[in-house]
Parts: structure tokens; C-alpha cells; sequence
């Protein structure tokens, strides 16, 4: 990414000292709990994690950021990872529960947070979880569709992936809209997943649809504003 910098200033996940964000993992998972915390609340009422059992699939670079801020929250930690020293680690920090990476999904828990491969929510693993929200920043979570539909169907709250993952992205990105990155600006919009994954349930709710149709339904439209924008400006009917 450095080379790429030379030659051009549309670059993300650069170093601290060339003017970026350096490590975003933790933004992302904030972004994930902001998220998280929307979707528990249309589950429950409350979007308080205090003493609910969070499940966490996958401790690697968000995943491991991800459980202390949960536990500071008062959430209740589960976790698996096949890479032992990761498990080590995080355990040498948390207080958590480990379980199989086989048994996650078959391990009751309030939420299930996904932070590992994309596909894992499919027609073998939705029968067997034992959840009220799945809200995690693994990408692709949904094998497919009808994947989405079908934890509709069983009444499981689902965030969005693409939506509340984006954390680490907005965050590494404000660089290239103000010049250098600055760390308060950059989380100032990361907060604003909490809007966003609202408005996707908004969507959802008013439209009798699935929360991943909701979130498509945002983007897609959000992308055709920018698109009339641009043409606007492209005819000069801007002043």
C-alpha cells in the first residue's frame, strides 16, 4: 500500500507516519457493537448488553478487539477459534467461556457474533442456533437469500453485515475528505452505524421485508443519489 501511495493519494490502511489510520480493527468492532446494540433492541427493548451472553466466532483482528469491548459492557463472553494461542490469549485478558469451534452455533446465547469466514449462515447452521440476534463483522455471512429470509423466519434479529462491519472502513477512510486523519472526526462517524442500522430496521419494518433486503434497499438507493448528483454537476445545474 505504501508503493501504491506514491503514486496516488486514493489509498486506505497506510501507516500512522504516511498520515493514516494505522490498526483499525478496533473501530470496526465498535461499529459492530454500535450495530449490535440496535439490533438487540429491536429484540428486547432495551439495547443494553448488560448481562446478555454474547457468543464471538473468530478472535483475530476484530474479533479479539471486539470481546473486551463487549465485556465492558457487562455482556457475558463465549468464544471459539481453532488457533489455540489466540484462544490463549484472549483468555490470559477476559473472562470468558470456550467452547468447540463445531459448538458455536449450537450453544445457547442471547447474540451470536460471526467474526470469522463469510458463509456460515446456512441452511446446515440457521436450524441450529439458538440465538435472539446475529450481528457480527465477518463478511458474506449469508450462504445465500434465502439464508437471510430464513432467520427471518425464525424470528432472529440479523444486522446486517456490510452494514455494521463498516466501522474500521469509515474510520481508516476520513483521511480522504480532510487531508490527514484525525482520530475524533473519524470516530465521530463511525457512531453514526447507530443511525444507519436503524434506519435499516425502519426500512425492514415499514416494507414488511428482511433486514438484508432493508440494508440492500438503503444502498441501493443511496447510490442512485449520488449518481444524480454527479450528473447534476456534470451539467453545471449546481449554483
Amino acid at each position: 500500500m505504501e508503493n501504491i501511495f506514491r503514486e496516488t493519494r486514493f489509498v486506505i490502511t497506510l501507516p500512522q507516519y504516511l498520515g493514516g489510520a494505522g490498526p483499525i480493527g478496533g473501530a470496526t468492532a465498535l461499529g459492530v457493537v454500535l450495530g449490535m446494540r440496535v439490533a438487540v433492541r429491536r429484540a428486547t427493548g432495551s439495547d443494553s448488553l448488560e448481562g446478555l451472553t454474547v457468543g464471538v466466532q473468530g478472535l483475530g483482528a476484530v474479533g479479539s478487539e471486539l470481546v473486551p469491548q463487549l465485556a465492558r459492557l457487562g455482556a457475558k463472553l463465549i468464544v471459539c477459534d481453532p488457533d489455540g494461542e489466540r484462544v490463549a490469549a484472549v483468555q490470559r485478558e477476559q473472562d470468558v467461556t470456550v467452547v468447540p469451534s463445531e459448538e458455536i452455533y449450537r450453544t445457547s446465547m442471547d447474540v451470536f457474533a460471526p467474526c470469522a469466514l463469510g458463509g456460515i449462515l446456512n441452511s446446515t447452521t440457521i436450524p441450529e442456533l439458538s440465538c435472539k440476534v446475529v450481528a457480527g463483522c465477518a463478511n458474506n455471512q449469508l450462504r445465500t437469500e434465502q439464508d437471510g429470509t430464513d432467520l427471518e423466519k425464525r424470528g432472529i434479529i440479523y444486522a446486517p453485515d456490510y452494514i455494521i462491519n463498516a466501522g474500521g472502513t469509515v474510520y481508516d477512510t476520513d483521511r480522504l475528505f480532510g487531508g490527514s486523519h484525525v482520530h475524533e472526526r473519524a470516530m465521530a462517524k463511525v457512531h453514526r452505524i447507530t443511525e444507519t442500522t436503524s434506519r435499516v430496521f425502519e426500512i425492514a419494518a415499514r416494507e414488511g421485508i428482511p433486514s438484508f433486503r432493508a440494508a440492500d434497499r438503503l444502498a441501493e438507493t443511496r447510490i442512485a443519489e449520488v449518481a444524480k448528483a454527479k450528473a447534476l454537476r456534470t451539467r453545471g445545474d449546481f449554483r
